[in-house]
């Protein structure tokens, strides 16, 4: 079956230039020109995937977006016209995995896709299990506990984890982390992978302004040791 993909922008020249691109790419596309339908669709359809504007009429992209992360982890890329970084921030805050600024080419939409649904569905890892402290990662069945409670990640939160867990007390730069989880870095990446580091601080640690398990080395990135210290 293909991978469905719920396309929410309020532009009908985007929502076509998109639909083509993906269905040409073997996506099967559904379309929501505002946040409240779009919700709507989202939970009658469950798609796979959401590309969503952030500029919507009604309900607001970044409502859509905190709405679906309550009781989804579905991928969400987002797409934004708003110069302000801290809007994008405030997406990748939310939960969203990934974002595009327009104007873009419906190609770069497509490639971004793509490499999402690679992370997302991965191959089989080479170990099934990383544990640091009290932290236990299960890369096959995509779980995550502390301390033997189950915390919900993002795909993109999950894999900046493993890249981190994978080799503990070992300092990674931003652009490893983002090339190592996503596959490739973009304009942009060392915020965004500090946006993302403040989302699965704010899930696992006990406290998250005094980190116990990720730790911040100043000028070069992080690591993950329970041991460390900030």
């Amino acid at each position: 079956m293909p991978k469905k993909i719920l396309i929410v922008d309020d532009e009908p020249q985007i929502l076509r230039g998109l639909r083509a691109y993906l269905e040409n790419a073997a996506y099967q596309v559904i379309t929501a020109v505002d946040g409240q339908s779009a919700l709507s669709i989202f939970q009658r359809e469950m798609p796979d995937f959401v590309i969503l504007d952030l500029n919507l009429p009604g309900v607001d992209g970044l409502d859509v977006c905190k709405a679906i992360r309550q009781k989804w982890n579905t991928p969400i890329l987002m797409l934004t016209a708003r110069a302000e970084e801290a809007d994008k921030l405030v997406g990748l805050e939310l939960g969203a995995d990934d974002y595009v600024v327009k104007p873009f080419s419906p190609r770069e939409v497509v490639a971004r896709v793509r490499t999402i649904f690679r992370r997302v569905d991965g191959e089989q890892p080479k170990e099934d299990i990383l544990s640091v402290g009290d932290l236990h990662i299960n890369i096959d069945e995509h779980t995550i506990q502390i301390a033997g409670q189950s915390v919900d990640l993002t795909a993109t939160e999950f894999d900046i984890l493993v890249v981190l867990a994978r080799q503990p007390r070992r300092v990674f730069s931003r652009l490893q982390i983002m090339e190592q989880a996503q596959g490739s870095a973009f304009e942009g990446y060392d915020r965004t992978i500090d946006a993302h580091i403040k989302n699965i601080r704010q899930k696992i640690e006990p406290d998250p302004k005094q980190p116990a398990y990720i730790h911040t080395v100043h000028g070069v990135g992080y690591k993950l040791d329970i041991q460390g210290n900030a």
